[in-house]
């Protein structure tokens, strides 16, 4: 059998209580190393809560290691987070729509990411 299709998409949020340094925007940096290993730590919980605790059936949605990007954002921190998910034609349809409301639902009302606050204007989901 084929394997299945893989389905990619982003995730932006803006985290209030992380300074922006400009050694986040060189991957190569420990502050960038540091700070990518934290995220994917808590985009992968996220991405198990949504595996196991919601309404919804994704399977394998998870944050493609070593792309994040991190970007100043006033005296914040802005995230933008590549993920992907299987795509296969008996799985329901990926809805970005489903997934905002579901990680809003897990994240306080966009509100809180494990010890990160974050803005609550600020999540977007793109795919």
């Amino acid at each position: 059998p084929l394997a299945p299709a893989v389905k990619n998409f982003t995730l932006n949020f803006t985290i209030t209580n992380l300074q922006f340094t400009a050694d986040m925007e060189k991957p190569s940096s420990r502050r960038f190393k540091s700070t990518e290993k934290v995220m994917y730590h808590y985009v992968s919980l996220a991405n198990n809560a949504l595996l196991g605790h919601s309404s919804l059936s994704i399977p394998h949605l998870l944050p493609s290691l070593g792309h994040f990007a991190y970007f100043h954002n006033r005296d914040d921190t802005g995230v933008d987070a590549m993920c992907s998910c299987r795509d296969e034609p008996s799985d329901p349809k990926f809805n970005s729509t489903t997934v905002y409301h579901e990680l809003s639902k897990m994240t306080n009302g966009i509100t809180k990411l494990g010890p990160y606050s974050l803005n609550s204007q600020s999540l977007y989901v793109n795919g």
